[in-house]
């Protein structure tokens, strides 16, 4: 099968499930991201995703401004509360 097949393929399935846009692309960046949203470490996501480097893999990180401040407030726990944020 080529990947032309498989392509076309995915967009008759998704075309059938009603999803208005859809890439292939869109598979490696969600497992990537789901792998973030659910707290396991870039490293690891690399490893899974077979990225050579953790840089390739933060470019799927889709997980915005909410995960920054969540790890800032952590972190002020495991501090002790003594700063402001």
């Amino acid at each position: 099968m080529t990947p032309q097949a498989v392509l076309l393929i995915l967009q008759k399935r998704a075309k059938q499930a009603g999803v208005e846009s859809f890439s292939p692309h869109d598979f490696p960046r969600t497992f990537c991201s789901d792998l973030l949203d659910a707290g396991i470490d870039i490293v690891t996501v690399q490893k899974l995703a077979g990225h050579a480097s953790p840089v390739t893999t933060a470019k799927y990180d889709r997980r915005g401004e909410e995960v920054k401040r969540r790890a800032v407030q952590k972190l002020v726990g495991v501090l002790g509360g003594g700063f402001l944020v």
